[in-house]
């Protein structure tokens, strides 16, 4: 917690970034406005983290080129970074998994972590040790002198979560339980969508709207076919990223072929998980 009862928040915002566009960017500030208005919050960071080659994406460029452009995209930027751990890990990593490794780092930090750190005792057991206090000191209902972590998302994000075999649905209550802030879209319900989901609604006061009044659809689906179409999109994109995009000549015909015909990594993950026999 920090004075005067405002509690801290680190903002995450997982996804492919592919590209990264200002809309991107935007909701970011969005989300810092609107927690900070309630007087009930205070930012003090934005983490962008791309997600891996394996989740099997079609279209998803390699992470790399997707890790540069976010950090070209938030140089000029004092509080949002962009951290590569989800990108630089082999398989595919559940989104509730990300949160937990930066709800450790945030704990790490901590003047006591070194605690933990120090004992000695086997890596499995402490990784529990260290989720045990990520729970205790990154949730609002235990000690608040750690920043709070929250999911940043969209509202297609929020919308996925009903999509069958996309997530599982204890990594829906742990992600709920570290807190959302969704950024709607023109045309979106959100609110109808949270009201319609029983888990959404036991965490709807864990769940911040943030509705963005002025209109900017931009998609990376939409700078994709613009870009493989030879169109500009200056202007939607930070002028950096689109250097970066022409000098590597991405985003074409075939690259959005990559991963074509494969199943998503968490839909065949999940499909796997529930063939396997109970041990």
């Amino acid at each position: 917690m920090d004075r005067q009862g405002v509690t801290g928040v680190v903002l995450l915002s997982c996804g492919s970034f592919n590209p990264i566009t200002n809309m991107h960017l935007r909701m970011f500030e969005l989300a810092r406005d609107y927690l900070e208005d309630t007087g009930k919050y205070r930012v003090v960071k934005g983490i962008i983290s791309p997600v891996g080659d394996g989740y099997n994406k079609k279209g998803l460029i390699e992470s790399f080129h997707r890790i540069r452009m976010a950090r070209l995209a938030t140089v000029t930027s004092d509080w949002i970074e962009v951290d590569g751990w989800e990108s630089e890990q082999l398989d595919w990593v559940e989104t509730a998994r990300v949160m937990r490794h930066h709800c450790e780092n945030l704990v790490s930090a901590e003047p006591n972590a070194d605690e933990v750190d120090t004992v000695k005792v086997g890596r499995k057991r402490k990784h529990k040790e260290m989720d045990s206090r990520c729970e205790d000191l990154c949730s609002k209902r235990h000690r608040a002198d750690c920043p709070r972590l929250m999911m940043l998302c969209g509202a297609d994000i929020l919308e996925s979560f009903a999509v069958p075999g996309l997530w599982k649905q204890e990594d829906l209550e742990e992600i709920a339980s570290h807190g959302l802030v969704c950024v709607t879209r023109s045309g979106s319900d959100a609110e109808a969508f949270i009201h319609s989901s029983d888990l959404l609604w036991r965490h709807r006061h864990d769940i911040h709207m943030v509705r963005e009044w002025v209109a900017n659809d931009v998609s990376a689906t939409q700078m994709r076919r613009a870009l493989r179409r030879g169109q500009s999109v200056r202007y939607l994109l930070p002028d950096a990223v689109v250097s970066y995009i022409r000098e590597n000549g991405l985003y074409t015909a075939e690259s959005e072929e990559k991963n074509s015909g494969v199943v998503l990594a968490p839909l065949e993950k999940h499909s796997e998980n529930k063939s396997s026999p109970a041990s």
